[in-house]
């Protein structure tokens, strides 16, 4: 072949793996968006419920949020998985079957020992010397929520199997139901319409259940019905025990799950760290993490979508493939970000406006406190999307081990000590604490692309 037809074909290749990565990425994007929206629309209203059930709920949602993502990362390895036997056997069924089904019975696996942990929510925050009446109310607000860890985390199995099978756009359509069902049922339990008592932000902790449990029902509904779905009789038996595609789940979720729970984490100790200076640092915290989780999800999603394009291709042998395919999706997710760096720069307070009622007396504090927080998001905008995408070219490769110790070395060994240190030994407070989580992403992101540029030394093709 000459050169220049090389060269076209190179190109020709580039310009297909683009095509096929924002095809995939941008209903995962969506979808992980919309999931965030949840959220986002649970802190809103619990803002207009004041300051207090904003701290309250802030304190609740974090302590929630640390063993749900640890169950998320550890359920959502049958991604990669089935990835790699599509690659491998386009027209797989049975061995996307186990390894869908061991994915459920991991779901309940966490699911048990968590709603233990969040039962007895409020002891725990007052072990960590968190305020008695806001630890109250958060423990309140944990019994009501603590019903969502199973069918959210089996909504997350069935996800996670159709962006394996390319097919991420039933889940972007029962998310963004969900989105609606869950603010009309917040609107409802949380402020007393319709005829319902007004439970404040355990009406927001029973309104986040039931959209959960709508989730997986309506999710597991569209494999039932469907007719391209319908082949894999996903539910066909799912009692049966798998041992071995069980043990082969863990040794890859495992170190999914510890991976993303180190990340993660870092930025609930960072609350209740927020917590211990005061609740106007805590309330602008709240805000400010909210704006950055909403950004993140575009990387996230494109990092979901290369797991599958890399795993696709690990599975066919194809390390052109794999290379195309990871720095493809890595300049998509930094080049998002870049942008994203620029508008939290020139427009901060418009988007702190949105979680924040400038009329009441108490704002003026927390908006002063918040423009300095979303100035050091701004900052670490490029270097969180290149680690949250260059996780996902890993995990295609099934390379998860090392990627969770650097992970564990840049957020617990870098990032908190350093922003616990910034903020209470050199009094720089809330800012000291942002500048910490900044620098350990720099540093997991700059030993995570490193990893991928030694790949070929990772995996036997």
């Amino acid at each position: 072949m000459s050169t220049d037809a090389a060269t076209l074909v190179s190109e020709s290749r580039w310009r297909s793996e683009l095509r096929a990565t924002l095809a995939l990425s941008w209903p995962l994007v969506l979808t992980s968006l919309a999931q965030n929206a949840m959220t986002t629309t649970d802190v809103v209203m619990m803002g207009w419920l004041g300051g207090d059930a904003l701290a309250a709920g802030a304190l609740g949602a974090n302590l929630i949020f640390m063993p749900l993502i640890f169950g998320i990362g550890l359920v959502s390895a049958i991604s990669p998985m089935i990835a790699k036997e599509r690659g491998r056997n386009r027209f797989a069924v049975r061995e996307i079957r186990r390894t869908f089904r061991q994915g459920l019975w991991a779901a309940a696996f966490v699911s048990v020992p968590v709603g233990i942990f969040l039962w007895h929510g409020e002891k725990v925050l007052l072990a960590m010397g968190q305020d008695p009446d806001l630890s109250r109310e958060a423990g309140r607000y944990l019994r009501a929520i603590m019903w969502e860890v199973f069918p959210f985390l089996s909504f997350i199995v069935l996800r996670s199997l159709l962006s394996a099978l390319e097919r991420p756009r039933w889940a972007l359509a029962v998310v963004a139901v969900a989105v609606l069902l869950n603010a009309f049922l917040n609107w409802v339990l949380m402020f007393g319409n319709l005829g319902m008592p007004a439970l404040g932000i355990v009406g927001s902790g029973i309104a986040t259940s039931l959209s959960a449990t709508f989730m997986f029902l309506a999710l597991a509904l569209v494999f039932m019905s469907d007719r391209k779905l319908r082949r894999y009789h996903i539910f066909g038996r799912w009692w049966r025990a798998d041992w071995p595609r069980f043990r082969a789940l863990m040794q890859l979720g495992l170190p999914i799950a510890l991976t993303l729970f180190f990340e993660v984490s870092i930025f609930n100790a960072a609350v209740f760290l927020m917590g211990l200076i005061g609740k106007i640092p805590l309330a602008a915290h709240s805000i400010v993490i909210q704006i950055a989780a909403f950004t993140f999800m575009v990387p996230l999603g494109i990092g979901q979508a290369v797991a599958v394009r890399v795993g696709l291709a690990y599975g066919a042998r194809d390390p052109e493939g794999i290379r195309v395919a990871g720095w493809t999706a890595f300049a998509l997710g930094v080049g998002f970000m870049g942008i994203m760096a620029l508008v939290l720069t020139m427009f901060p307070k418009p988007l702190i406006g949105i979680f924040l009622d400038f009329s009441r007396p108490e704002s003026e504090a927390v908006l002063a406190a918040a423009l300095g927080f979303i100035a050091m998001a701004a900052l670490f905008q490029l270097v969180d999307g290149a680690q949250a995408v260059a996780i996902g070219m890993l995990r295609g490769l099934h390379d998860a081990r090392v990627p969770m110790l650097i992970a564990l070395f840049g957020y617990w060994g870098i990032g908190l000590p350093l922003g616990a240190l910034l903020a209470f030994q050199f009094g720089m407070g809330g800012v000291g604490i942002w500048t910490g989580l900044a620098t350990g992403l720099t540093v997991v992101a700059i030993l995570l692309v490193w990893r991928w540029t030694r790949r070929e030394a990772l995996v036997q093709l």
